[in-house]
C-alpha cells in the first residue's frame, strides 16, 4: 500500500515518526507552511522557517525514504498581526523554488479584514506563479467560513478547480464539492474528523477528489492516520483501488498541477545538512 501525506506538519514531528510512517507505507508528504503555536515576532522568523521548509525537513524525511514537498504562505492567524505582514511582499522569492507545490496555507481564521487582504493577496500570487493553492478553512463558523472563501476564490483569478478547501466535515463538504474545489480532510484522535466519519463521508459523496490528511501538528495528533483511513475503508467495503485514489492519485493529481512533483525520494547526497545530521553523537 503506497500512501501520501498531503498535509502534515513534520517539523513538529521526530524521526521516529518518519520510520513509523514509511513502515505504514507513507512513501510522500507535503508540508504546508503554518502557525507554530506562539506568534512569530519579526518577518525574519518566518524566512528561517522557510528556508527549514525546503531544506532540513527534506533532508529529514529523505533519511527515511519519503518524498517531502512544501507550500509556503502567510498563515491566516498571522496575518492579523501587523508585524508579520511584510512576509507578503518576500513570498515571490520562495514560490519559485522547486520544491514548492502550492500556495498554502491560506485563508481564514477569525474571518477579519487583515485576513480577506492576505487571502486575496496570495490567491493572486498562486495564479501569478502558477500554482494551487491549499486553503485553510476556519474552526469556528465553518460554513460561513466556506462561504466567504468561495467567494474571494471566486473573485481571484486562480480556477475553483487549483483550490483544495482543508478541514472540511459533513457541515461543509457538500458546498464544497458542488464549488469545484478539491475537497481535504484532516483526521485527529479527537477532533475534525476521525476514521469512521471519513469512511461515511466518502460513502455519501465519493473518493472523487479527495484528499485525507493527518496535519499531525504539535497538538494531540497522529502521523498514521492516512494509513489507518485505508484500513477503515477496507473494512467498510471499500477496494484497494478506491484507497490508492484517495490516499495516493488524488493528492499525486492536485499537487501535480504545480508541475514540480517528484514521487521518488532522492537519494540522500549527504550524510548532514548544513554540517548537521539527524544522528546524536554523529557529526
Amino acid at each position: 500500500m503506497r500512501l501520501f501525506d498531503p498535509h502534515i506538519h513534520m517539523t513538529s514531528r521526530t524521526t521516529d515518526d518518519y520510520q513509523a510512517m514509511y513502515a505504514a507505507g507513507v512513501r510522500a508528504v507535503v508540508e504546508p507552511a503554518f502557525w507554530l503555536g506562539q506568534p512569530r515576532t519579526s518577518p525574519a522568523s518566518f524566512y528561517d522557517y522557510f528556508d527549514a521548509l525546503l531544506g532540513w525537513e527534506p533532508f529529514r524525511a529523505t533519511q527515511y525514504g519519503i518524498a517531502h514537498h512544501c507550500t509556503i504562505a502567510l498563515n491566516p492567524k498571522e496575518a492579523n498581526d501587523p508585524r508579520c505582514s511584510p512576509v507578503l511582499d518576500e513570498l515571490p522569492r520562495y514560490l519559485v523554488k522547486d520544491n514548492v507545490v502550492a500556495v498554502g496555507e491560506i485563508g481564514y481564521d477569525s474571518m477579519t479584514p487583515a485576513e480577506d487582504t492576505a487571502l486575496s493577496t496570495q490567491l493572486q500570487l498562486a495564479a501569478e506563479y502558477e500554482l494551487p493553492a491549499l486553503v485553510h478553512t476556519p474552526h469556528r463558523d465553518k460554513l460561513a467560513g466556506l462561504r466567504r472563501t468561495l467567494d474571494v476564490v471566486r473573485e481571484s483569478a486562480l480556477p475553483l478547480e487549483r483550490v483544495l478547501v482543508d478541514h472540511l466535515n459533513e457541515v461543509t463538504v457538500k458546498e464544497a464539492k458542488d464549488s469545484g474545489c478539491w475537497l481535504g480532510f484532516s483526521v485527529y484522535p479527537d477532533t475534525k474528523m476521525d476514521e469512521d466519519r471519513m469512511v461515511a463521508i466518502l460513502r455519501a459523496y465519493g473518493p472523487e477528489k479527495v484528499l485525507v490528511n493527518s496535519a499531525a501538528d504539535w497538538g494531540k495528533s497522529d502521523p498514521l492516520k492516512t494509513r489507518k483511513v485505508a484500513d477503515a475503508m477496507l473494512a467498510d467495503g471499500f477496494d484497494e483501488d478506491d484507497v490508492d485514489l484517495v490516499l495516493w492519485r488524488n493528492p499525486v493529481d492536485f499537487y501535480g498541477l504545480s508541475g514540480r512533483l517528484r514521487l521518488d525520494a532522492p537519494a540522500a547526497e549527504s550524510a548532514t545538512h548544513e554540517g548537521n545530521s539527524i544522528l546524536r553523537g554523529g557529526v
